[in-house]
């Protein structure tokens, strides 16, 4: 049987002349060659790679989120990406131990080749972030320019287009506030969770009123946080309340979006809500990782040239640091955890809600 194509050659396919032939030096152009440039442009390289198919998955969950109907069987297909998101997060962080055994008398070897270039350029880390959902307001700026101004205008024209398309945070926002079983028939979920969260609150305040081991200062103490505890929970109840905080920036999910979000995680356990429940963890994981791989990058750059400007102009150490409590995009998810109550004070799902949530053929029905 004789193929349909002709045979293929492994360095052909991989185009191997052109990738291996991407490695200029610098260094090399001014007269001396500097031998970690090497190792400092494969691995920049190599984070540009990894980045085109962490974009190219986070496209492929954004494109089944666009529809009106996420099915659940694109739901686990949208998990097996963020997966692979995750597991490449893992390998660009563990890419800086390779890129540190680079001593900061090696890199000042060719440092000042590079200015003003700067990992600040990467258009494909920047069209990341938008498409997870940073918002332009959002972001850290150097010497009070727009993030794009430190752009080439091919490049600015992307990241504004990227800007305008719904990010992963907006189509998120959108699907959870389709969830179905806030209000399923007779049973309204919030109601319950309501009467739930309000046993509970009772009996910490009477715990606390009577500890025979607390004194007047660290009851009054404990009773304060439980008040400011109180608070936030009138805050989630009350769509105004949570509103008006939603404008203030404390919180970015719209309200229903936040009931569906604490609905799926309270009962991940119901075989309907798991795969929704690890889509939410794969985000927060995301979100993580980018925050640990920010961190690590700052440490990185402080080790490599101290308080000293970055080569883009930017404030170096001080700026990554900053963009790693900043450039987050699902603190929403990460807060959720303060309006969890244990699982035996949850309320009990009628029988038609449990059966709606479960296998078509349980042990039961067998």
């Amino acid at each position: 049987m004789t193929k349909p194509h002709a045979p293929l050659y492994y360095p052909d396919y991989l185009q191997l002349d052109r990738l291996l032939d991407c490695q200029h030096l610098e260094s090399a152009d001014h007269g001396e060659i500097a031998h970690d440039e090497m190792l400092f442009i494969i691995t920049h390289q190599a984070y540009e790679l990894w980045f085109k198919q962490i974009l190219w998955e986070l496209d492929a969950v954004r494109a089944l989120f666009k529809k009106q109907a996420v099915a659940e069987k694109a739901v686990g297909r949208a998990v097996s990406h963020l997966i692979r998101i995750v597991e490449i997060q893992r390998v660009i962080i563990g890419q800086i131990d390779v890129l540190e055994t680079m001593t900061p008398l090696d890199f000042l070897d060719f440092r000042d080749y590079l200015i003003p270039a700067s990992g600040f350029q990467s258009l494909q880390f920047r069209l990341l972030e938008n498409k997870l959902g940073i918002r332009p307001a959002q972001r850290l700026s150097i010497d009070k320019t727009p993030y794009e101004a430190r752009f080439a205008e091919r490049d600015r024209v992307a990241l504004k287009i990227s800007e305008q398309e719904p990010s992963m945070f907006d189509l998120l926002d959108n699907w959870l506030g389709r969830t179905p079983f806030l209000h399923f028939g007779t049973f309204d979920f919030w109601d319950e969770y309501r009467q739930a969260v309000d046993v509970m609150l009772a009996k910490d305040r009477r715990l606390i009123e009577e500890n025979p081991m607390f004194t007047p200062e660290k009851r009054a103490h404990q009773l304060k946080m439980l008040t400011a505890t109180e608070a936030q929970f009138d805050a989630l109840f009350d769509p105004d309340k949570y509103e008006r905080l939603r404008q203030d920036g404390s919180f970015r999910l719209s309200h229903q979006a936040l009931q569906a979000a604490l609905l799926i995680n309270l009962y991940r356990d119901e075989p309907i809500l798991y795969l929704p429940f690890r889509l939410l963890s794969l985000l927060m994981d995301i979100d993580e990782n980018f925050t640990k791989w920010r961190y690590r990058h700052a440490l990185m750059v402080l080790r490599m040239i101290g308080r000293k400007i970055g080569t883009g102009g930017s404030s170096g150490h001080d700026y990554l640091r900053q963009t790693a409590e900043q450039h987050r995009v699902f603190t929403d998810l990460f807060s959720l955890s303060t309006f969890f109550i244990p699982r035996s004070a949850l309320p009990d799902l009628p029988p038609h809600v449990r059966a709606a949530m479960g296998f078509q053929f349980s042990e039961s029905s067998s």
